[in-house]
């Protein structure tokens, strides 16, 4: 049935007619008591039934669904069409039944549509007994130990990196195991184990273990589920490098190449320049050069372009070289003009911000690689300089020409002043002379590094005057400059201004403080001064930059060793007996410092110590003759005068005119008890050189009596005459001294030994070892004026009986003076 809605006509007259006419299909205000409607939208969510009905103007009835054009409400709307249900019952107007949410739900304590705001339902807790999820936490616990093994190799723990590197491979074999026997095989995270095995064959790599890491890559490289894992054979080619086994370097960076798509052409450049490296490693430069060639021709780079340069010099290509040189200068180095970094504006936000980019990372990095361009193109110019031309002024000629037409404008004054040094180094003064002195013209910079040179120069060369005009230059052109300083302070030092000298070695120390030569001169100074606490400073802190330096180390020593004679300190034997230790670690040829170390060594009474260090010394210097000395007195101290005569021999050699050596060699002849003969005809030969000698008299008149021999008689009034002419020279000096101590008289042809009593010569003293030695037997004793006694006790022990001797023994007090030899001296 059609429900149609008849609307009163109004009057035609009427002004407003018409403004309240509507469409009865849009009327919705009835809705709510239009039955039908109402029963066709109580459905789930508005869903159409599959319901029959009767369309007008159809011949039959057909399903009302989603093949309708036009929706049901529209229709429902524009028709006021009543539908007719079978059985009278009403269908839902879906097939689909709803999506759970019904009146038993509405009754929960969740309902997104009623109760929008209600709790929500609690999570379902994880169970972690199942097996993946153990897979998951295993899995997660060998990433974290690969994290953890590479942030200790950034932190610099090798030891630890490679221990967390082992415990993930560990527990990711386990986690394979596991996967394996719940998964199948395809589900293997293969991501995972190749990432724990690169790691540790990287921290193997890095702990030097070269092997294990070989065999760790080679499992890499070997499987075939890992895509690109041929690349690696890079880090297995660095490897052969590292233990300089440069031929399979050579093929593993082949292979590794071969495998590298051209697209990677930095990585490409990167290996081709190990190759490069290799072959000149080997030697084999023509294949060295071919590698630097293509990276110069596709990429070219500073280290390429240097390594060129080696290769040519090393085969002799003098035209290659300039050719080298000459794409050398030519790397772009990507640096802007450093113009940006000057504050020429007026703006002062834009003079903050270049203030602030100064000095930034980039700037930085700017700085560094321009650096390290200046460094190769000098070092390259010096290598080439005397081999490009006939002569090495030549060849530095023609570098400091290409490189005035390069970027590199400034690098050219800093090759002539190599020049210069090269000259210097050749000790051709006068051309390094003539060379620094062109710059006196140039810019502040220039000017006072060659007059610091030029200074330099003049100071070798003693002319103190022209040295510190130039000094002054140096230090005028530029105050901050340290070697300008230094050169200023060695002059002031050599005026022995040692004060004024010590503030330009501060200064200069102010402005560089790591240099090292103000501050050894400061040392040096102080030490003048005897401020020895403020050297040994000085000293000290040279040492901490110069571990290895000699000099330094010399110096601390022989601080030491002062503070000993002069303050008496308890510790500085053992600190200098240290320092000496370490010199001689260095050097261990030093004599001196072998000497000084036996010397320590006897002052503490460590004899076998001080004996070793004497014999070294000797070994490396058998000329010193306070070394001699002690050697000698040290075998006739252990009594083996035999061992002693060697040394006395020697030092006889090396002073001839000191009759004190003579009369030592032949009394270690007389001690040993075998060589009576020889130690006379010694004796003898004393006295034909030295006739006035009393020692040697004294020692012929005993050997004559003992052995018999009648020229006893001869040589006992030779030995009187000569104690008279001694004592009359003592009584001369005593009387024009005025009872002044006994003079101090020159050992010399005519003279004795120097030994008498409290008279010995200034250069003939003992040392004390030899005169600590028996008074009763010691023939270097100095003997009473008025008395001859020829009698000793050898120290070796009682000599063998001589029974074919007369010779009574004589005691300590008889006097020689006024009597002569009888018969009872005569042998029987």
């Amino acid at each position: 049935m059609q429900h149609i809605h008849l609307v009163p006509e109004e009057d035609e007259d009427d002004l407003y007619s018409g403004y309240n006419d509507y469409n009865p299909t849009y009327d919705t205000e009835d809705l709510e008591n239009d039955v039908a409607f109402q029963q066709a939208i109580r459905t789930s969510h508005g869903r159409r039934p599959p319901i029959t009905a009767k369309v007008p103007g159809t011949a039959a009835p057909r399903a009302l669904g989603t093949g309708f054009g036009v929706s049901v409400l529209s229709y429902c709307i524009s028709s006021r069409i009543t539908f007719t249900f079978h059985d009278g019952v009403a269908r839902p107007m879906t097939a689909v039944r709803a999506a759970g949410f019904t009146k038993a739900a509405l009754r929960g304590s969740f309902d997104p549509v009623g109760q929008p705001h209600g709790p929500a339902p609690p999570l379902e807790a994880r169970n972690e007994d199942t097996p993946e999820e153990k897979i998951r936490l295993l899995e997660k616990k060998v990433n974290e130990l690969i994290e953890e093994s590479c942030m200790a190799n950034s932190n610099g723990d090798m030891k630890l990196a490679l221990e967390k590197a082992k415990d993930a491979g560990r527990k990711e074999r386990v986690l394979v195991r596991q996967r394996e026997q719940i998964i199948s095989p395809e589900n293997v995270n293969l991501d995972l184990t190749y990432s724990v095995l690169l790691n540790l064959a990287t921290q193997y790599s890095a702990n030097e273990l070269y092997g294990e890491a070989i065999n760790t890559y080679q499992v890499i490289v070997k499987n075939k589920m890992f895509s690109h894992a041929g690349r690696l054979k890079v880090n297995m080619g660095n490897i052969y490098m590292k233990q300089r086994n440069y031929s399979k370097a050579i093929k593993f960076y082949r292979m590794a190449l071969d495998q590298i798509p051209g697209a990677h052409k930095e990585m490409r450049i990167k290996i081709m320049q190990n190759i490069g490296i290799a072959f000149v490693k080997t030697g084999q430069y023509a294949d060295a050069i071919n590698s630097f060639e293509h990276i110069m021709a596709e990429s070219p780079n500073l280290k390429a372009g240097f390594n060129l340069i080696r290769c040519y010099f090393a085969i002799g290509d003098r035209e290659k070289m300039k050719k080298a040189f000459q794409k050398l200068i030519a790397v772009p180095l990507g640096i802007d003009d450093e113009d940006k970094y000057i504050s020429a504006s007026e703006d002062q936000h834009a003079n903050l911000l270049i203030e602030a980019i100064k000095n930034d990372s980039l700037y930085e990095m700017e700085r560094d690689r321009k650096a390290l361009a200046e460094k190769y193109i000098m070092t390259a110019a010096k290598l080439i300089a005397p081999a490009i031309e006939t002569s090495f002024a030549v060849g530095y000629d023609w570098c400091v020409e290409v490189v005035k037409a390069s970027p590199y404008v400034e690098l050219a004054n800093d090759l002539e002043i190599n020049k210069a040094i090269t000259f210097l180094r050749q000790k051709n003064f006068n051309k390094a002379v003539e060379t620094l002195k062109m710059f006196e013209k140039k810019d502040t910079r220039v000017k006072s590094a060659a007059a610091t040179n030029l200074s330099f120069i003049y100071f070798l060369e003693k002319e103190y005057s022209q040295a510190d005009v130039y000094a002054d230059l140096a230090v005028t052109a530029d105050r901050y400059n340290p070697a300008a300083l230094t050169n200023k302070g060695n002059i002031v030092f050599v005026s022995e201004d040692y004060e004024k000298a010590a503030e330009y070695y501060k200064e200069a120390l102010r402005n560089d403080s790591s240099c090292t030569e103000a501050l050894y001169n400061l040392g040096l100074t102080y030490k003048k001064l005897n401020r020895l606490d403020e050297s040994l400073d000085c000293f000290l802190k040279l040492h901490a930059i110069l571990r290895n330096s000699t000099q330094v180390i010399s110096q601390i020593a022989s601080l030491y060793l002062r503070n000993i004679r002069i303050y008496e300190k308890l510790e500085d034997p053992i600190q200098a007996i240290d320092w000496l230790t370490q010199l001689l670690s260095i050097i261990p040829t030093d004599a001196c410092a072998q000497a000084k170390l036996g010397e320590l060594y006897d002052t503490e009474g460590d004899k076998p110590q001080a004996f070793h260090h004497y014999t070294e010394s000797y070994r490396y210097f058998p000329s010193n003759i306070e070394v001699i000395e002690w050697l000698g007195a040290y075998y006739i101290d252990t009594q083996f005068s035999e061992k002693a005569i060697q040394y006395f021999e020697r030092a006889a050699l090396i002073q001839p005119t000191q009759v004190k050596w003579q009369l030592m060699v032949a009394s270690c002849y007389r001690r040993s008890g075998k060589n009576y003969q020889k130690a006379l005809d010694i004796y003898k030969e004393i006295h034909r050189k030295f006739p006035d000698n009393v020692e040697c008299l004294r020692f012929l008149v005993r050997l004559c009596t003992d052995i018999g021999l009648k020229e006893g008689q001869e040589y006992a009034t030779k030995l009187k005459k000569a104690e008279k002419m001694k004592e009359i020279r003592e009584q001369r000096v005593k009387s024009g001294r005025d009872g002044s101590a006994r003079s101090r008289r020159e050992g010399s042809a005519s003279s004795d030994s120097g030994q008498s009593s409290g008279t010995s010569a200034k250069g003939e003293r003992l040392s004390a070892k030899l005169r600590n030695l028996p008074t009763s037997n010691d023939p270097y004793e100095p003997s009473s004026h008025k008395e001859i006694d020829a009698s000793y006790v050898d120290p070796l022990g009682p000599q063998m009986e001589r029974p074919k001797t007369a010779a009574r023994k004589r005691n300590e007090d008889e006097d020689f003076a006024d009597e002569e030899l009888g018969d009872d001296l005569l042998p029987e």
